[in-house]
């Protein structure tokens, strides 16, 4: 991702942070990562002032407290908050998640590889697009 702003990844699995983690030191972004457990917390540190916003949120779906749809709908709501990207990284193969994701103005909706190598390459193509994306 192009520029010093912050990526916020809202995932509750431990593995699948680190795996996140992983990638992105792999392929040398440089963007600090920021991690939140669930949409309650993710949502608590985007209305911080002191924190910046992100330049781009990977989140997941299913997740206790607040999951990523109920965290979706209440950030399109928000003037402040609804124009950051938001690419929706999960398991889930639901076409209904597929559908209330986009239907929310998702940037993009990819599925975990469970493969390393693979998912490498889910992180490799977003990395790609987010820095050759204009953004506001």
């Amino acid at each position: 991702m192009k520029g010093s702003k912050p990526i916020l990844l809202v995932e509750d699995d431990k593995i699948d942070v680190m795996t996140v983690q992983r990638a992105i030191k792999d392929l040398k972004i440089t963007n600090h990562l920021e991690i939140t457990g669930n949409g309650e917390e993710a949502l608590n540190h985007l209305n911080k002032i002191d924190n910046e916003l992100p330049c781009l949120i990977l989140l997941d779906i299913n997740m206790p407290k607040m999951n990523g749809i109920e965290f979706l709908k209440i950030i399109k709501k928000n003037d402040r908050l609804k124009v950051l990207p938001v690419v929706v990284l999960t398991s889930s193969k639901e076409e209904q998640d597929k559908l209330d994701s986009f239907g929310l103005g998702i940037a993009g909706y990819m599925l975990k590889p469970a493969d390393y190598k693979k998912f490498i390459e889910v992180i490799r193509v977003i990395d790609i697009y987010w820095t050759a994306s204009e953004q506001p």
